[in-house]
């Protein structure tokens, strides 16, 4: 089974879509694809549908849709590539040492919950999870072309929002904001990486859409200004800063932090024509050297 959830949802049996249209059936495929090969409890199913009101059937209406992804999951097996669900299919894969899956050994039914089996199948946010942890241990280690490689490889997964066109509830709107989390934090080491290899005119474009996009983001803010200055556009880092702040004080109550305050003061006491180098502190806090 291969499961796209960074994006759009997409899930595929044998090459073949069992994603419902249905609003209800799609939010559990939904959530039982992002735990796929885990339990997925009967209650954060019957939260995410219904919002903490169930009606009195959530129960026995869980089950109909669950009944209606495995119809959608058996037919898959039947047209898809692999051997049927027949008697002479399983001959045939028996004979040939592969054991044939059923509609309900790929979506279980477990003692408090359900558990869909990717059955060794991809899982695009696992593929992303390792390329990004691979890319994080790259940079612990100075090798920002192996972390800027990787951070991108991981980056390309996403298609756009996670869940794109599912209708969620509570459990799939956390796990949404969870997910970006993840992304703008690879995000984030991706352009610190392409800064520490002298990148900094090749980020211009991106990094005037991302601080349009997320308004207060520090360390967008922060690389977009580092960028500017090492571009030699000094004036125009300062100015990003100054539209920072108005955001931060005006929407959140709340000035720069020390380390943007710093990385500002670094670029007006720098040479227009000065480079930048972006360091950490090994107890995290970034610096910046004008």
């Amino acid at each position: 089974m291969d499961i796209d959830v960074l994006g759009a949802l997409a899930v595929r049996e044998n090459g073949i879509s069992i994603t419902p249209t249905a609003p209800k059936p799609r939010q559990v495929l939904a959530l039982l694809a992002l735990h796929a090969d885990q339990v997925v409890p009967v209650s954060a199913l019957i939260e995410e549908l219904w919002a903490g009101e169930p009606p009195r059937s959530a129960r026995t209406t869980l089950q109909t849709y669950v009944l209606q992804l495995r119809a959608l999951i058996a037919g898959a097996l039947e047209r898809g590539t692999g051997p049927g669900p027949g008697a002479g299919a399983d001959d045939d894969a028996i004979g040939a040492g592969r054991v044939v899956r059923t509609a309900k050994d790929i979506l279980v039914t477990l003692p408090g919950g359900y558990l869909l089996s990717s059955g060794g199948g991809t899982l695009d946010v696992r593929e992303f999870d390792r390329l990004a942890g691979t890319g994080y241990r790259a940079m612990d280690a100075g090798d920002f072309p192996g972390a800027a490689r990787l951070l991108r490889e991981a980056l390309a997964l996403w298609s756009g929002p996670a869940f794109a066109d599912v209708q969620g509830g509570i459990q799939l709107d956390m796990e949404t904001r969870r997910l970006e989390e993840t992304r703008l934090c690879a995000l984030d080491q991706r352009i610190e990486a392409d800064l520490r290899l002298g990148r900094h005119r090749e980020l211009l474009a991106e990094l005037t859409v991302l601080v349009t996009r997320y308004r207060t983001h520090e360390n967008l803010h922060g690389q977009f200004m580092l960028a500017l200055h090492r571009s030699g556009r000094r004036g125009e880092a300062l100015d990003v800063y100054q539209r920072l702040r108005a955001t931060l004080v005006r929407e959140l109550g709340l000035e720069p932090s020390i380390a943007l305050r710093r990385l500002q003061r670094s670029i007006l006491m720098a040479g227009p024509e000065s480079p930048a180098e972006a360091h950490a502190e090994p107890g995290g806090e970034r610096l910046v050297r004008v």
